[in-house]
């Protein structure tokens, strides 16, 4: 009889063990892909992108205005397919009104271009 309860207690033991590690690992699986979804899916704000393309500007000197489309473009340009904002940013350079024009990743909030807007 006792060596019936020893046996059933190691079987019991390893279950628990076996079952632990599977849910650890699944877990750690889900939890990685569902981070890797999240970054892949994440989408920056109109606004934030904005203040990142300000911030690089007020780097040179001040800035006059700014604006920014709030609706997100496809672009599928060569090889890039992703969402971009459009935006412009005004600002005085040598005594002139100097516009210029930008298009942000809405996903990494990287400047995809930016051109200075010619009268």
């Amino acid at each position: 009889m006792f060596h019936k309860k020893q046996k059933t207690k190691e079987v019991y033991h390893h279950g628990l063990t076996t079952g632990l590690g599977i849910g650890l690992t699944v877990g750690t699986l889900v939890g990685v892909l569902a981070t890797k979804w999240y970054k892949d899916n994440k989408v920056l704000s109109a606004d934030d992108i904005l203040e990142q393309v300000k911030s690089a500007f007020l780097q040179d000197g001040p800035i006059e205005g700014s604006w920014i489309h709030f609706k997100k473009e496809p672009l599928d340009k060569f090889a890039i397919k992703t969402d971009v904002y459009t935006g412009g940013i005004s600002r005085i350079e040598e005594g002139q009104l100097v516009q210029y024009e930008f298009m942000a990743d809405a996903h990494t909030g990287s400047i995809i271009d930016i051109h200075k807007i010619e009268d």
